[in-house]
C-alpha cells in the first residue's frame, strides 16, 4: 500500500496481507528538522571505517551511519510505534525477546546498497554474535530537499521465474526517497538502494533506517 499518512486506514492494515507499506507525508517540517540537528551532532561512521559491514557491502561508495541518542530515539519509537507494526511482529510463535534497530545514515554521491534480503548478516556472526531475526525493516526520510533525478530510490523486489525454471528478481516498488515518507516491508525482502547521482551535488540523503526483530527459542 501506498498512500498519504492522513488518509492511512491503520486499523485495517495489515503486513500479513500488503508486506509492503508507504506512507507519504508521515512527518512534518518540523519533525524533520529536529532529526536533522539531532545528525547535526552525531558522532558519525563511515563505511569504509566498518571493515565487516564493508565486506558485506562492496563497491558501495562510504556512507555514514550514526547512532540515536536516547531521546530522538524515544521520540522516534513514539510515532512509529504503529498497531499494524506491534500486530504483525506479535503475530509469530514462541516469542522470548523483541528487539529493535535503528540508526541515522548519510547517503552521498555515489554512495549506494547493494541487493540483499536482510537475512544474510554474516558481519554479526562474525562478531561471535547470533542476531535476532528481523521481521520488518523500515526506512524513511528527514532531507529538506530530494530531486527525481538525484538517486537514492529504494527498489525493493519480488521473486518470479525465467524460462528455464530459474529464479530472477523482478521490480515490485521503485519508493524514492521523498522528504518525510515512510516505507516500511516485511522481511525477507530482496531490495537495494540505488547509486546517488551526482545531480545530487552537495546533498545528502538522510535517513533512519534499521529492523523491528524477535527473538526465539
Amino acid at each position: 500500500m501506498r498512500i498519504d499518512f492522513s488518509s492511512f486506514p491503520a486499523q485495517e492494515f495489515s503486513f500479513t496481507h500488503d508486506p509492503v507499506l508507504v506512507l507519504e507525508n508521515f512527518w512534518n517540517e518540523d519533525e524533520r528538522k529536529m532529526f536533522r540537528e539531532a545528525m547535526d551532532h552525531s558522532t558519525w561512521t563511515a563505511l569504509a571505517d566498518m571493515p565487516l559491514v564493508a565486506q558485506a557491502f562492496q563497491n558501495c561508495g562510504n556512507w555514514l551511519k550514526a547512532e540515536m541518542a536516547s531521546q530522538e530515539g524515544n521520540r522516534f519509537m513514539e510515532r512509529v510505534g504503529l498497531t499494524c507494526i506491534a500486530d504483525y511482529i506479535e503475530s509469530f510463535p514462541n516469542i522470548t525477546g523483541r528487539h529493535i534497530n535503528f540508526n541515522y545514515y548519510s547517503y552521498g554521491v555515489e554512495d549506494c546498497l547493494s541487493t540483499h534480503d536482510d537475512t544474510d548478516d554474516a558481519y554479526t556472526y562474525a562478531q561471535g554474535k547470533i542476531p535476532p531475526t528481523r521481521r520488518l525493516a523500515l526506512a524513511t526520510y528527514f532531507h529538506e530537499e530530494w530531486q527525481p533525478d538525484w538517486g537514492g530510490e529504494l527498489i525493493i523486489y519480488r521473486e518470479a521465474q525465467n524460462k528455464d525454471g530459474g529464479k530472477l528478481l523482478e521490480v515490485d516498488q521503485c519508493i524514492a526517497p521523498t522528504p518525510g515518507s515512510l516505507a516500511i516491508f516485511a522481511v525477507p525482502r530482496f531490495h537495494r538502494v540505488c547509486r546517488v547521482d551526482p545531480l545530487a551535488g552537495d546533498h545528502k540523503r538522510l535517513s533512519i533506517a534499521g529492523w523491528f526483530m524477535t527473538e526465539h527459542l
